[in-house]
């Protein structure tokens, strides 16, 4: 984990004036760290974006305490797991990391309203697509399993198109990252959920 130190370190020095009233805290990978247009997008509500580099759920799990810390928001939003695949972790053991993070946010908030955002299909790990949508199906299983503070958000199918392949439109050009248009579409069906 020492890789994330550096974003992790900036993190905890960035974010010391939002701890009080940070709103809806983003959390995870470059999906949410990349998320450039993230406060213009949600301009009705305060949004904090907590999103490092390349981070895994594991990770997510492991620097939770250090980058929480004194935080108090009204509502969680999570996406990460997709490079925990990436790296060669199964879906069971991502399970568990989600798992494991449930009783982090939890233990630090209570019942806090928290949203899983599921992981995107992506022309890069088109490959693996069965072992993302296994992924998804033991999360939001487990969520509905629970019926509690935590919400699915699924945007696999709505970033495929017509044949059923991740829609290139919505990726950067390396396949991986989303683009303008894919935040947009992120945008509306996050909005959508949170209400």
């Amino acid at each position: 984990m020492y890789w994330y130190e550096d974003e992790v370190k900036q993190l905890e020095k960035a974010h010391r004036l939002n701890r009080e009233h940070p709103g809806v805290i983003f959390y995870g990978s470059s999906s949410i760290r990349l998320w450039n247009s993230l406060e213009d997008d949600f301009d009705y509500m305060k949004v904090t974006n907590l999103g490092f580099g390349g981070a895994t759920l594991a990770a997510c799990v492991w620097f939770f305490e250090r980058i929480m810390i004194s935080y108090k928001p009204k509502a969680l939003v999570v996406y990460a797991g997709d490079n925990d695949l990436g790296d060669g972790r199964n879906p069971e053991e991502i399970f568990i990391f989600f798992q494991q993070l449930m009783v982090k946010v939890n233990q630090q908030f209570g019942v806090l309203p928290c949203y899983f955002i599921s992981l995107k299909p992506s022309i890069t790990r088109w490959q693996m697509a069965d072992q993302f949508r296994y992924t998804n199906n033991l999360i939001e299983s487990e969520i509905i399993k629970r019926d509690g503070n935590w919400k699915f958000i699924d945007i696999f199918k709505k970033m495929l198109d017509k044949e059923g392949q991740p829609n290139p439109i919505l990726y950067d050009h390396d396949g991986l990252h989303l683009s303008e248009e894919g935040y947009r579409l992120w945008t509306s069906i996050v909005k959508e959920k949170l209400g």
